[in-house]
């Protein structure tokens, strides 16, 4: 079932809703429920004062310009660079300086504390930089020998 909203851009850039009863609200943000594990369902957008004004339960659910509309708004927020091997760790302490190779480039980043390598379901792992990059790795099991022996160290 389609919902009957619509979303567009306004001279300053700012995404705009107008809802079912035909009400326009500028600066509207759009919020992933479940950013990493269901990127398609759940999504909430948000008026400049902070309040929901509309829930999605997925977004399959609105018209194609719309879905092309948030994908644009969403994918600066959405950047979380895969990690595919972790060469080197300047320590097996914290902060250390990782070397690693993601499906951007190449890059090193340093972490501060343990606690930024969040485990997620299904042995996915988070990690942030102290810059605030999020890093993905979806399946740890998936990595070199070599990467998963280091990344050990911190687990």
């Amino acid at each position: 079932m389609m919902m009957n909203i619509e979303l567009e851009r306004d001279a300053f850039g700012r995404l705009v809703l107008t809802d079912a009863e035909g009400q326009r609200h500028a600066g509207v943000v759009p919020v992933r429920a479940f950013p990493l594990t269901a990127p398609d369902d759940g999504l909430s957008l948000v008026g400049p004062d902070g309040r929901e004004l509309l829930w999605i339960d997925r977004l399959d659910q609105l018209p194609e310009g719309a879905r092309a509309l948030l994908g644009q708004e969403l994918a600066p927020r959405d950047f979380a660079p895969t990690l595919q091997r972790l060469h080197k760790v300047s320590s097996f302490g914290v902060p250390s300086t990782w070397t690693v190779s993601t499906d951007r480039g190449e890059t090193s980043f340093v972490l501060k504390a343990e606690e930024d390598i969040r485990r997620l379901e299904g042995g996915a792992l988070l990690i942030a930089s102290a810059h605030g990059v999020q890093f993905r790795i979806p399946d740890v099991r998936a990595l070199d020998r070599g990467s998963r022996k280091l990344l050990e160290r911190f687990l």
